[in-house]
């Protein structure tokens, strides 16, 4: 915990000053609270004692003077709500870039075994309950600490005896506190958990919505919602149990302290061991006390909550990316586009079967390769060890005769281009969407890199051409007009290594025979791996393979793969029936 702690402290590092002002200002505002009562107490234990005149002249001045010490706490109060929220979220934005960035760097094998809901929740509910509790933390305990302090040597200096009976039930208070503590801590973890579940639950069910209403599957989706969110309801009744006692109990203790006061003192004042204007003083510092006591209840709640959610966050930091750059990693520069897997073994956790099993497979540069095979083969696999989506777990994937790890990991996937089957479009227009494919790109190259995947046409017939919003995903596209904008980013990137990914197979004929023109396009001079589902569209290929669960079993031109009568005529004849 200390050294979560001191990781959480060093986010103030770069707002030292506006931390500085904000505390100074909470001593500030805390330090008038303290003296107002005093002067209450000199007002009515002298100055009403004296001449009519006097008692106006001097009570108008002190009136006055309290006032301006009213205006102070006012600009103390708002340089805190303003600034110290300002400096809140400017640490938020800190932390939530840090964890953006993060999240950049993990692997596929990370995003595997997430939801997007749960990712979404620590990057924005933990991360608003942690700059609460770094905003309001310090000068909640700061305010607290000078109130109850000051309050206690001031309430001594009067009346050493009213105060002891004041504070006898302070220790008891804090042991109340310290029980509840570490229950109301586990809770709110347990509510944090079960937040995360329903953000995945609404993630999944709002981006599969088409698919529920074509199903007409509307009331299971409400009862799988119902089921997590009656876990949510009953994570929060276990939390509330324990800050209601929480609560309840403190509030009840600031009530007995005024009662302690008022019976204490009325004892004392008939023995004249204290005056009725002491009484009166420790009354008014009776609420200078039980207010930093519910700021301290309003702290551990939100400590709660913030720690626990700052928790989380550091959980993900902790996170080492499974595949990242060497420290001598080279740029991968002048690429011919010779691929080579050498010995290649994969699976997907430690424990699991392997994919890919002594992979030995060599690609010239500019040779176009086609991929065949059963579902769950390992096609996608092994087109996916070439960017180094994942890392072999034996042998090597080579680019040019260099081993993938040795390379720096952008420069290498810079000079690969993907067509997938399912086509992913960012929210925005059409020209966004191609200039992904290389920012730097002028609108001319834009442009051309839709001519040549075919896609130029149907983009000016759109309402706004380039400028057309698509919707979230491309929703208000075809499947065949997200493939070839998809094929236009690739050709816009101009990499010399292709992997096209069954990026034909949920098309009807005459938009895969569209999309197929601009992949051969694409393809020309380049180095290919194609995964094919419809083997009608690799007839031509020079060089099939065909991948099994034992390895590569055939390899050959279409025609000689038929002859040999093998799997792959049995899969020719299964798909052409």
């Amino acid at each position: 915990m200390n050294e979560n702690l001191k990781k959480m402290i060093s986010y103030y590092k770069p707002y030292r000053r506006i931390f500085a002002a904000d505390m100074f200002f909470a001593i500030a505002a805390s330090a008038i609270a303290l003296a107002i009562p005093l002067i209450a107490r000199y007002i009515t234990s002298t100055i009403i004692y004296l001449d009519k005149d006097e008692v106006l002249r001097q009570t108008l001045i002190l009136g006055l003077i309290m006032i301006g010490m009213v205006a102070v706490s006012c600009y103390c109060n708002y340089f805190i709500s303003n600034y110290g929220h300002v400096m809140g979220a400017r640490i938020e934005y800190d932390m939530r870039k840090e964890i953006f960035d993060h999240f950049q760097k993990l692997s596929f094998a990370f995003y595997d075994n997430q939801k997007t809901g749960a990712l979404m929740s620590r990057i924005t509910t933990d991360l608003f309950d942690i700059t609460e509790l770094m905003h309001h933390g310090p000068e909640n305990i700061v305010i607290s600490v000078i109130k109850i302090c000051g309050a206690f040597v001031i309430m001594m200096c009067i009346s050493p005896v009213l105060t002891l009976a004041a504070f006898a039930l302070v220790p008891v208070m804090f042991l109340y506190a310290y029980f509840f503590n570490g229950r109301m801590k586990r809770a709110f973890r347990r509510n944090r958990e079960k937040i995360a579940e329903i953000n995945s639950q609404i993630e999944d069910n709002l981006s599969g919505i088409r698919v529920v209403k074509s199903f007409a599957n509307e009331e299971i989706e409400k009862e799988k919602f119902k089921r997590g969110n009656q876990g949510f309801l009953e994570a929060k009744r276990n939390s509330y149990f324990y800050m209601g006692g929480y609560h309840a109990g403190l509030s009840s203790f600031s009530l007995l302290i005024t009662i302690v006061v008022l019976v204490a003192g009325a004892i004392f004042i008939s023995a004249d061991k204290i005056a009725v204007t002491d009484l009166i003083t420790f009354l008014l510092y009776i609420n200078v006390l039980t207010e930093p006591i519910k700021t301290l209840i309003d702290f551990t709640e939100q400590f709660q909550n913030g720690y626990t959610g700052f928790e989380r966050f550091l959980e993900i930091m902790a996170i080492e990316p499974d595949i990242a750059d060497q420290k001598d990693a080279e740029e991968l520069s002048d690429v011919k586009g010779m691929i080579d897997f050498d010995n290649v073994s994969f699976r997907y956790e430690e424990n699991s079967e392997k994919v890919l099993s002594h992979i030995h497979l060599h690609v010239d540069a500019g040779e176009y390769v086609a991929l065949v095979g059963s579902s769950g083969a390992g096609k996608s696999t092994l087109c996916s060890l070439i960017p180094r989506f994942y890392d072999v777990t034996g042998g090597a994937v080579r680019v040019d005769g260099k081993d993938i790890r040795t390379l720096k990991i952008k420069s290498l996937r810079d000079h690969i281009g993907i067509v997938q089957q399912d086509v992913y479009l960012f929210v925005g227009t059409v020209y966004d969407n191609i200039h992904y494919g290389r920012p730097d790109a002028t609108r001319e190259e834009v442009i051309q890199a839709a001519k040549n995947a075919n896609a130029h046409e149907f983009i000016m017939s759109l309402p706004n051409g380039y400028e057309t919003d698509i919707g979230q995903r491309g929703i208000k596209l075809s499947g065949g007009q997200k493939q070839r904008i998809s094929i236009a980013r690739v050709f816009l990137k101009n990499p010399p290594v292709l992997i096209f990914d069954e990026a034909t197979s949920a098309l009807d004929n005459e938009s895969e025979k569209v999309v197929q023109d601009s992949l051969e396009r694409l393809a020309e001079n380049r180095t290919t791996f194609v995964i094919a589902h419809r083997l009608t569209t690799i007839q031509n290929a020079k060089r099939i393979l065909v991948l099994t669960e034992e390895g590569i079993a055939e390899e050959g031109s279409h025609e000689e793969l038929l002859a040999k009568g093998g799997i792959y005529e049995k899969l020719y004849h299964m798909h052409s029936l």
